[in-house]
C-alpha cells in the first residue's frame, strides 16, 4: 500500500473510531450522565417521561434553609425539582407549622438538577415531581453541614417488626400526612405499610384523604410525596388513578403477610443487571442533558434569583397510563438502614 493511501486509510479509521466513541459517550449509562450534572437547564419547566424513567428541564432548587424547613444530605445535590414541587414543599412547611404544630420539615431527596436516574438509591425521583420528607420534626437549631450529612432519621417502627411503635407515633405526624394528602396536586404519598396500618386503625371522621396514602417498601423514617404531571409537560406520563376507598382492605392486608418480604430466589444462572441507557429515556432527555445551564446556583434557587420560564402549554395531554409502582423498591424494607 502506498504511503498516501495508507495515511488516508488511517485517518478514515481514526475518524470512524472517534465517531463511535462519541456515540457511545452520548448514549452512556443514564445514571452516570445525569448524576454528573451539577446545575439544571435554564428553560421552561418540563417533566419528561415517567417518575422512574425520565428527566427534568427547568428545575429549581429548594433553598437549603427556610423559615420552616431544612434540607438534609446536601452532598447528594438532590434538592432540585419542578417549580410546582418546590412551591408545594414551601407551602406545606408553612401550613403545617401554623396549623398542625409541626415545627418544620426536614427535606430529603427531591431530584437531581436535570432529573434522570441516580447513581445510588431511588428508582423514581427522576422527573422533579417526587420528594422525601422525614418523619422527624425540624429542631429549633440550624444543622451544620456535617450534621445534615450524619444525623440519622428515626424509624417509626417497633424494633424489626412491620408495625409502628406507639411511643414514637404522634397525632402531629398524622396531621402532617393528612395536610399533604389533601393538596389537590398531590398524586400519592408512599409510607411503610405499618404506618398505613396505624392510620387505618386510628383516623376518625373524614378518611377520604387516606386513599392517597399508599403502602410501599421502606418509608419507615420518611414519607414520599408525589405530585401530578404539571402543565407544560406533554411528555410526562401520569400514573393510573388511585381507588376511591381508604386503602385499608385487602391490599394493605397483603403487605402485612410474609409474601412481600420474602427474599427473591436465586436464578439458575447469574443475571447481569440491565443498565438504563440514555437511549432508554424519552428522546428529549438527550437535549435536556446537553442544554446550557445557569451562571450560578442562585440564579435557579426558588425564591432567590429565579425567573422561572412559563410552560408553553396550558394543559397536560392525555397519555397512556404507566404501571403503578416503580421498577425497584426504593429502600430495603428492614429497619436500621441509614437514610
Amino acid at each position: 500500500m502506498k504511503p498516501k493511501t495508507l495515511l488516508r486509510f488511517a485517518l478514515s479509521a481514526l475518524i470512524a473510531l472517534t465517531g463511535a466513541v462519541d456515540a457511545i459517550a452520548e448514549n452512556g449509562p443514564a445514571k452516570q450522565l445525569f448524576g454528573a450534572q451539577s446545575l439544571p437547564t435554564v428553560s421552561a419547566p418540563q417533566s419528561a417521561g415517567f417518575y422512574s424513567k425520565g428527566c427534568l428541564a427547568g428545575g429549581v432548587a429548594l433553598p437549603v434553609d427556610g423559615p420552616a424547613w431544612q434540607v438534609m444530605r446536601l452532598s447528594r445535590n438532590r434538592r432540585w425539582g419542578h417549580p410546582r414541587m418546590i412551591a408545594l414543599l414551601e407551602k406545606l412547611s408553612r401550613d403545617t407549622a401554623a396549623k398542625d404544630g409541626w415545627p418544620g420539615l426536614l427535606v430529603g431527596d427531591i431530584s437531581q438538577p436535570r432529573g434522570g436516574p441516580m447513581l445510588t438509591g431511588h428508582a423514581s425521583h427522576q422527573v422533579g415531581l417526587d420528594a422525601d420528607i422525614w418523619l422527624t420534626p425540624m429542631p429549633k437549631h440550624r444543622f451544620t453541614d456535617e450534621e445534615r450529612e450524619n444525623v440519622a432519621a428515626a424509624s417509626m417502627l417497633k424494633g424489626d417488626t412491620l408495625y409502628v411503635d406507639p411511643d414514637k407515633w404522634t397525632p402531629a405526624r398524622t396531621a402532617l400526612l393528612k395536610r399533604a394528602a389533601r393538596y389537590p396536586e398531590v398524586e400519592r404519598i408512599f409510607v411503610h405499610p405499618g404506618i398505613k396500618k396505624k392510620l387505618c386503625d386510628s383516623v376518625q371522621g373524614d378518611r377520604s384523604w387516606m386513599a392517597k396514602i399508599r403502602p410501599y417498601w421502606g418509608h419507615y423514617y420518611h414519607f414520599h410525596v408525589r405530585i401530578k404531571c404539571q402543565p407544560g409537560s406533554p411528555n410526562c406520563k401520569p400514573q393510573e388513578p388511585i381507588g376511591a376507598d381508604d386503602g385499608c382492605g385487602k391490599s394493605l392486608a397483603w403487605w402485612l403477610t410474609d409474601e412481600p418480604w420474602k427474599k427473591a430466589p436465586e436464578p439458575a444462572k447469574p443475571v447481569k443487571p440491565k443498565v438504563m441507557m440514555l437511549s432508554d429515556l424519552p428522546k428529549i432527555c438527550a437535549q435536556i442533558l446537553n442544554a446550557p445551564g445557569p451562571k450560578s446556583v442562585d440564579q435557579v434557587t426558588y425564591g432567590v434569583g429565579t425567573e422561572v420560564a412559563q410552560p408553553a402549554a396550558a394543559g397536560v395531554p392525555a397519555a397512556a397510563y404507566a404501571p403503578e409502582d416503580d421498577d425497584l423498591p426504593e429502600d430495603v424494607p428492614v429497619p436500621g438502614k441509614k437514610p
